[in-house]
């Protein structure tokens, strides 16, 4: 164990956690191709979309043969989060309007990114906003601002950074797809405070806290996609994606001594809103 002049220890061992985060890696790699794919699809119907050419409608029973089918075990899981009647389905969780995609808010997001393209790209500023905190973390830990940093939680650092990346590219991929600008910066209005709570963090365990507040924001903003999102496309993109981010969760819980206990319905409280976004 390695004790920070928090008094913050590793309550695993350092092996455990390495073989937590190969999980989580090879996790990220079979889901992978399927993001890519599914962005590459959605930013097509988007396109198509805009181009006036309109589809076939997608019934419900569509998304929820995506869910049980295609989307493998860790979509139906998420399906039982969307449709279970003891789970926390709030539709103002991402200010949802009457036709269940979030509502523009701030006139430069409502006017450049509406409908589906709006999720998009408060996905990406979500996913640059966690590769952000990540980096931070390292340096303070370079600069020994954390105390002494295990070398198994400085690879899930960086592995979960890159994930997140990854996730940035293929959400970045859908918007210049649909003839949007990508977003690589963070245009959300909580981003000072994230980072200035970061800034004051002096041990692991207090970076790992902010780090597991946004997990738990990105997994469950993905949730709701998944149950909100016109595109099935859509639906495809955020159901391949949350269950990663539910795996960088819940191997923060392991780091801060919390057993990971899942929930039967896993809430959306936490999603994160449009109006965050500052674009």
């Amino acid at each position: 164990m390695n004790a920070t002049q928090d008094g913050w220890e590793l309550p695993i061992t350092e092996n455990q956690l390495a073989r937590l985060t190969d999980d989580m890696t090879e996790a990220h790699h079979e889901t992978l191709p399927a993001m890519q794919a599914s962005a590459a699809e959605l930013a097509e119907e988007i396109r198509t979309r805009s181009d006036g050419v309109q589809g076939p409608g997608r019934p419900a029973t569509d998304r929820r043969r995506f869910l049980l089918g295609a989307g493998g075990g860790a979509a139906a899981f998420l399906l039982a989060a969307c449709s279970g009647g003891g789970g926390d389905t709030s539709a103002a969780a991402l200010d949802a309007d009457s036709s269940a995609s979030p509502s523009p808010s701030g006139s430069s997001s409502g006017s450049t990114y509406t409908g589906d393209l709006q999720l998009v790209a408060l996905s990406v500023a979500l996913e640059n906003q966690a590769v952000g905190a990540y980096r931070a973390t390292l340096t303070a830990a370079k600069a020994g601002k954390l105390g002494k940093v295990p070398p198994a939680v400085a690879t899930f650092v960086t592995t979960a950074m890159s994930q997140h990346a990854d996730h940035a590219k293929a959400w970045n991929a859908v918007l210049t797809g649909a003839g949007k600008p990508a977003i690589h910066d963070v245009p959300l209005s909580d981003q000072n405070q994230v980072m200035a709570t970061l800034g004051k963090a002096t041990s692991v365990g207090a970076a790992a806290k902010l780090a597991l507040r946004l997990e738990d924001q990105a997994a469950q903003t993905y949730l709701y996609a998944t149950a909100h999102v016109k595109s099935v496309a859509g639906v495809s993109t955020a159901a391949t994606i949350a269950p990663v981010e539910a795996m960088h969760a819940a191997i923060l819980h392991f780091v801060l001594g919390q057993y990971p206990v899942p929930d039967a319905f896993l809430p959306v409280n936490s999603a994160a809103k449009p109006s965050l976004l500052t674009v």
